[in-house]
């Protein structure tokens, strides 16, 4: 059985897109498309825009949903999956390949989320780190030994973890990992720290949005962010996506799980095709996996 996987913020690269635009017909449809609905040239940041423009959350966001979406509406071979699942950000894109909402409304949701995590990374300092090398249990002791504002955020594969907090409690997270010793414990280069109680306000602007948004039943079960198992109720699918702005992601889980269910072969669709791929390595080398 097969799943396709979906990546999230951080899988972005300058020229993303561009080779589809000239080279397919329908993926120029799908980009002018999200260019109309955005209100701006989206694409053009895409295809010539710098590493830093792609940074900024209202720019990236958009930008590596619509790479996963038109990579997978032109990939007319790969037929329907048995199952999705969706890093973060990636969530959505599942949520579109799984038939649960419109392309469109899920552009607009992704467009809002970029722009309330925005609004919410101005109203503290903060930031988020990468952790390797240590297990999970002696990275949240060393989190919750310091205070409330720094959390565990995104358990990505055995042995890699993400933390996100306020600047100092991430800075001081760090000197102590690297103490304990975490093979790299490094500051990542985003807007504030997602995935953490520090997002409540973004989630609160979201929640709306999720909630007048139509979900249909999925063609396949989505392993969701929240608890990293196999979802099928639109109502449910609503309230973890809602969820999901304040809550770590559990990447492991969802991967030990999509396995133990059975799904055999993985196709990781958008960014450059490796990121997703790599934490299933750590988790089951064997596994047949390919980029799409």
């Amino acid at each position: 059985m097969r799943a396709f996987l979906f990546p999230g913020q951080g899988s972005q690269f300058e020229g993303m897109g561009l080779d589809l635009f000239e080279s397919n017909p329908l993926a120029k449809e799908v980009f002018k498309k999200a260019d109309d609905i955005l209100g701006f040239s989206l694409s053009e940041i895409m295809f010539r825009g710098s590493e830093e423009e792609l940074k900024a959350t209202n720019v990236t966001q958009p930008a590596v949903f619509l790479h996963s979406m038109v990579k997978f509406q032109c990939a007319e071979a790969l037929g329907k999956p048995d199952a999705v699942a969706g890093h973060s950000l990636g969530e959505f894109s599942a949520l579109v390949a799984a038939g649960v909402m419109s392309f469109e409304d899920a552009l607009n949701l992704v467009a809002k989320r970029a722009l309330e995590m925005q609004k919410a990374c101005t109203l503290t300092e903060s930031t988020m780190a990468a952790i390797v090398g240590m297990e999970d249990e002696a990275v949240e002791k060393v989190c919750a030994g310091i205070d409330d504002t720094i959390v565990a955020a995104n358990y990505n594969c055995p042995g890699q973890l993400v933390i996100s907090g306020t600047k100092p409690a991430v800075a001081q997270a760090i000197e102590q990992l690297k103490e304990q010793g975490a093979r790299m414990a490094i500051e990542l280069s985003v807007g504030g720290a997602f995935h953490s109680p520090l997002m409540e306000p973004a989630r609160e602007g979201l929640q709306t949005a999720i909630e007048n948004t139509a979900f249909n039943t999925p063609i396949c079960p989505i392993y969701q962010n929240v608890d990293g198992v196999a979802e099928s109720d639109p109502n449910r699918m609503k309230d973890k996506l809602i969820q999901q702005l304040t809550a770590p992601v559990q990447w492991t889980s969802t991967l030990q799980n999509m396995l133990q269910d059975g799904y055999d072969h993985f196709l990781e669709i958008g960014g450059k095709g490796n990121v997703l791929r790599g934490m299933l390595k750590r988790i089951d080398r064997k596994v047949p996996s390919e980029a799409v």
